[in-house]
Order: structure tokens, then C-alpha cells, then sequence
């Protein structure tokens, strides 16, 4: 009998290896993680070329979060204080929780679909894609932007979604939604569309400087408008991964006993690989290529809470965004008064982190 349908004298379901996991010490993890991304997001508010005082911070943020129920709190920064808080701090660290936690709950969502602990979110063409929308934007167009919203990140959006179309219609016709023909076709679409943008690069030597700025991820120029233009998308597409939490449970145990439990396989790979690559989409348009937090915080969510989905993926969101945040952190304060490529810092974090993988795997065989 199944794993999945086989119960204990008392009626309980038996839970998959590593998905045990005591209610109470479930809430605990989500409690911490919850409580460091607040840490992280007031750290990052207070530190940076010019500090602010952190009492300060907390008056104006509540002052701005109850100002429509009429309550003034005093305390707050005036001046180009407030400026800097409230037009060139908070909209970047607000972004960096947004993009760091679309990709890690994608990178989650991939994991699962394909089940396999080293999937990521650029693994179906959304970099080679957004990498290819962004220089050949920067390289050739002749306006930067549309209204308020720069068109790199646009390009890089619509970019991203036609990489990841590419490769699921190769996929689908050169076999079906079966894991190994889309990682292959994710990588031949990846591979094509990466020399694309090469070609570009060399014929455009000039750009080569922003071309690379872009790539390696920079959330130096955020602004409230690249939140505008991503937070829809990001809400829509992280709603639908957190509702296939028990669905990606099921299909765990393997195609035939997700079948015989009610669950289509290749409806769910879909529907998840959509809604991840959307997530990713959106992530990569306004803050370049940042690798490896899709890779590394589902890891670290499962050491903590455990295999199961339900849990794996809300908590995904919260331990992403304070892990982008505090990259980005150290990615101002590090070399200040210059900043340094989020990029590099979280490939700094997340290559060690590949590399143990490998060498745990091997020690397992």
C-alpha cells in the first residue's frame, strides 16, 4: 500500500521523511522568520550613507501607516531625512523583500514540480530571456522609459516570459510535461537565447559597462514605481503557488498515486511552472539577475520546518525577503561610499551553499 494512503490504528495520515515536525516548533520558525524580516527591513531603513536615527524611522513609518485613521504620532524626520526614508530608502528595501521573496518561493515551487533540491528559478529560460529583453533595450531603443516606468525592466519582463514560453512549447512538443524534456528544453531555449545576447553585446561594445551593471543585480535605482509595476503580478503569481502547497505534497510520492488521490500531474506542473516563471518574471525586470536565493532558502526552510510544501513555501516568502534585504544591506555598507553588485554578494552566500549540496549528496551515495 502507498506511502500516502496507508494510515496508523488512530486514522492519521504517516507523514513523508523529514515533514514531521511538532506544531509548536513549526510556529516557532515562522515566528522568527516573520520577526527577522521586520529586523532586517528596520536595519536596512537605518543604515546607509546618511544614518537615520532609528526612533525616528519607527515615528515616521507609523505616523505614514495611521495618517488615514487620523492619529498623528510626533517624533518623526523632517527634511531630507524624510526624503531619504521615504523616496530612496524604504521603496528599495521594499523591493528587496518583494523580489527575494518571489524568487525563493519559486525557486521552491520549481523544486517541487521537477523534485529535484537543485532547480532554481532561471532553470526554464527566464534569464536568458530577461537577459536578452534587457540588452538588446539598452543596446538599440531610443527612448528609457514609458512615463514613470523605465523600459529595461519591460523589456526584461516580456523577456523572461518568452524564454519560459520558448522552452515549455518545446517541451510540450517534444514530449509533454514530463520533467526531464522541459529541464532539457529549458536548457537548449537557455543555451540559443544566451548567444542571442552575446551577439549583441560584441556589436555593441559601448553598453557593455550597463549591460553588465544589469546582469550581475543592482537595486540601486529602485523606486515606488518599479513596486507599482511588479507587485501585481508577484501577489497574483505567489497566491497560486501557495494554494498548490498540498498538491505538490502529493505529487511528491510519484505521477501514479498523485493520479489515484486526485490530482493531475500535468495540470500542476503547469499551473506551478506558470506561476513561478511569472514570479520570477517579475523579479528579474526590475532588479537584474540575482542568483542563488531561489537555491539557497528553500534549503534553509526545510532544515528549519520541515518538507512539506505548506509549510515550505509561505515560509519561503518570509526568510527570501529578509535574506535579500540583508544582502543588499551588506552590499551598500561593505565598500561605502561605493556599493557593491547584490549579485556578488549573494553569489558569495549561495556558491559555498551549491557546493556543500554536492558534497552531502556524494557522502549519501
Amino acid at each position: 500500500m502507498s506511502a500516502v494512503t496507508s494510515r496508523t490504528r488512530s486514522g492519521r495520515t504517516p507523514a513523508g521523511p523529514g515533514a514531521v515536525r511538532p506544531r509548536r516548533s513549526v510556529a516557532l520558525v515562522s515566528g522568527v522568520a516573520a520577526l527577522a524580516l521586520v529586523a532586517a527591513v528596520l536595519a536596512a531603513t537605518w543604515v546607509g550613507a546618511v544614518p537615520l536615527p532609528p526612533g525616528g524611522v519607527v515615528a515616521t513609518l507609523l505616523d505614514r501607516a495611521l495618517a488615514p485613521l487620523g492619529v498623528d504620532v510626533p517624533g518623526g524626520l523632517e527634511g531630507t531625512q524624510a526624503a531619504v526614508l521615504l523616496q530612496l530608502r524604504l521603496p528599495r528595501v521594499v523591493l528587496a523583500v518583494l523580489v527575494g521573496a518571489a524568487l525563493a518561493i519559486a525557486g521552491a515551487g520549481y523544486q517541487g514540480v521537477f523534485r529535484n533540491p537543485l532547480a532554481d528559478p532561471y532553470l526554464l529560460g527566464a534569464a536568458a530571456g530577461a537577459g536578452l529583453g534587457a540588452t538588446l533595450t539598452i543596446a538599440y531603443s531610443p527612448v528609457q522609459s514609458l512615463g514613470p516606468v523605465g523600459i529595461v525592466p519591460l523589456a526584461a519582463f516580456a523577456g523572461a516570459l518568452f524564454g519560459v514560453g520558448c522552452a515549455l512549447a518545446l517541451g510540450t512538443v517534444a514530449g509533454g510535461s514530463h520533467s526531464p524534456t522541459l529541464l532539457l528544453a529549458g536548457i537548449a531555449v537557455a543555451a540559443f537565447l544566451s548567444a542571442a545576447q552575446t551577439l549583441v553585446q560584441q556589436q555593441n561594445t559601448d553598453d557593455l559597462r550597463e549591460i553588465y551593471g544589469w546582469m550581475i543585480g543592482q537595486l540601486g535605482s529602485s523606486s515606488w514605481s518599479d513596486v507599482a509595476l511588479v507587485l501585481p503580478y508577484l501577489g497574483v503569481s505567489c497566491a497560486v503557488l501557495l494554494c498548490c502547497g498540498r498538491a505538490l505534497d502529493v505529487l511528491s510520492v510519484g505521477d501514479d498515486e498523485a493520479s489515484s488521490l486526485g490530482v493531475h500531474p500535468g495540470r500542476l506542473r503547469l499551473l506551478v511552472i506558470l506561476a513561478a516563471s511569472l514570479a520570477t518574471a517579475s523579479a528579474v525586470a526590475v532588479s537584474g539577475l540575482i542568483g542563488f536565493v531561489g537555491l539557497v532558502v528553500p534549503h534553509i526552510v526545510r532544515r528549519l520546518a520541515g518538507g512539506s510544501y505548506t509549510r515550505v513555501l509561505p515560509l519561503s516568502l518570509l526568510v527570501g525577503g529578509a535574506f535579500l534585504v540583508l544582502a543588499d544591506l551588506i552590499a551598500r555598507v561593505l565598500l561605502a561610499p561605493a556599493e557593491l553588485p547584490i549579485g556578488v554578494v549573494t553569489a558569495f552566500v549561495g556558491a559555498p551553499f551549491f557546493a556543500a549540496l554536492l558534497w552531502a549528496g556524494a557522502r549519501r551515495r
